[in-house]
């Protein structure tokens, strides 16, 4: 969105910072700017219905109610869909919890930066904006409910949609697979989040129709990728329920091969919590999958516990790292730490490494330093429908062309992939 079409807020007990900010902001191009001395002052002014803002500009540490308290108030609201930015001269570790509390909160964080805030810092941050389209569509219908009798209705009449998320090669910028996300087009309440369907799908009995549904068209628009010669993965989330179930793996075998697809092209994502299961029925139902052919991927590492007895026990092709470690990293010393620690075991063990929630150009520089081998997130592409894909690959050689390598995929990159 261009800066003359956004609206802005600062929140800052300063006055000569707030006007200081405000002036940068003005100069910059900005629509519109409104300004608060803190919390309390701006929640009042977001609370008229002739003020709309887009990002919010916030101090932390503030008379009366603070920053932390305001980010509360923000995520309270349902109504506000204001992107975040946190500015203070805290120390890094605390500015980082803040972030991370912020994000808990579902409080969309662009990211943080110190005093003085710089023009070039400043779009640095503002290329994270959403300012519309599926993001704010899904965050519209957070919270909604929904019966176990509509999804399985859903389910029946196909409403249920594979949007795509592409993961690259960090090295070539070759396009490497993609990551398929569920989204439901509900007949009224329009494209919805798996936040809102998800966990009552496992809860009720339905997920396991989903995971199908999810193979079925992933599989459909592999072959379709690949006719056009697009060479490359899918990864398809996998349920800890559907883990359980005797024969799942020869079942999710039978689907793909029904649509010629090779096993090998299809990347099945574990989440870290699922992965920590000691029910022999899943880890038979994994190992098999890895012995027909399958990729296995440890979703959100870093996240759940005991991480490192999950990759020893289980045949992991890919470690996942989480966002919580990758989006800002160069800044906040631990997660850095964490970042690094995660890519080389990675490489120890010889599976790739894939960072998701990449949002930045030094969230890639840094993990093009530390070797990191994939890469997911806004930087690279925001989920998408499927079938809008081929245009977004043409669009990413166009602009990334001169790293993509010309000669075909080399064999021991072919010998990785598959196996």
């Amino acid at each position: 969105m261009p800066l003359n079409k956004m609206h802005f807020m600062v929140v800052e007990d300063h006055a000569f910072q707030r006007k200081v900010l405000t002036q940068l902001l003005e100069m910059m191009g900005a629509g519109q700017v409104f300004s608060a001395p803190d919390g309390q002052a701006a929640l009042d002014l977001l609370a008229k219905p002739e003020v709309h803002v887009d990002v919010v500009i916030c101090d932390l540490h503030m008379p009366g109610m603070d920053g932390m308290e305001f980010i509360r108030h923000l995520a309270l609201d349902e109504r506000l869909q204001i992107s975040l930015i946190l500015l203070s001269a805290l120390d890094k570790k605390l500015l980082a919890s803040i972030a991370t509390m912020a994000r808990a909160y579902g409080v969309r964080l662009l990211g943080c930066a110190t005093k003085p805030l710089t023009a070039a810092k400043l779009l640095e941050l503002l290329e994270r904006h959403e300012p519309g389209g599926a993001q704010a569509q899904l965050q519209q219908q957070a919270g909604a409910q929904f019966t176990l009798d509509e999804m399985s209705r859903g389910l029946e009449r196909e409403e249920f949609e594979a949007f795509v998320q592409p993961k690259v090669e960090i090295s070539s910028a070759r396009v490497w697979g993609v990551e398929v996300l569920a989204r439901w087009r509900h007949p009224w309440a329009g494209l919805v989040g798996p936040s809102d369907f998800v966990p009552q799908m496992e809860e009720g009995g339905l997920i396991d129709a989903l995971t199908w549904t999810m193979l079925e068209q992933s599989s459909r628009w592999l072959q379709r990728w690949q006719r056009g010669g697009l060479d490359f993965c899918v990864s398809v989330n996998l349920s800890l329920r559907s883990l359980a179930e005797e024969r799942v793996a020869e079942r999710i075998h039978d689907i793909v091969r029904s649509r010629g697809v090779d096993p090998s092209c299809v990347v099945l994502e574990i989440t870290e919590s699922a992965a920590a299961t000691d029910t022999a029925r899943a880890l038979e139902n994994l190992a098999r999958l890895r012995m027909l052919g399958f990729g296995l991927s440890i979703d959100d590492y870093g996240t759940g516990y005991s991480s490192m007895q999950q990759l020893s026990r289980i045949a992991f092709t890919e470690l996942k790292i989480d966002r919580a470690f990758v989006t800002d990293s160069r800044a906040d010393e631990a997660t850095r730490v964490i970042l690094s620690s995660s890519v080389d075991m990675a490489r120890r063990l010889g599976i790739h490494a894939v960072a998701e929630g990449v949002e930045s150009k030094a969230d890639w520089a840094l993990l093009q330093q530390l070797g990191c081998d994939l890469a997911q997130g806004w930087l690279i592409g925001r989920p998408m429908e499927a079938g809008q894909l081929e245009t977004w690959v043409r669009e990413w050689r166009n602009e990334h062309g001169h790293l993509v390598p010309d000669l075909p995929v080399p064999v021991s990159v072919w010998q990785a992939r598959r196996h």
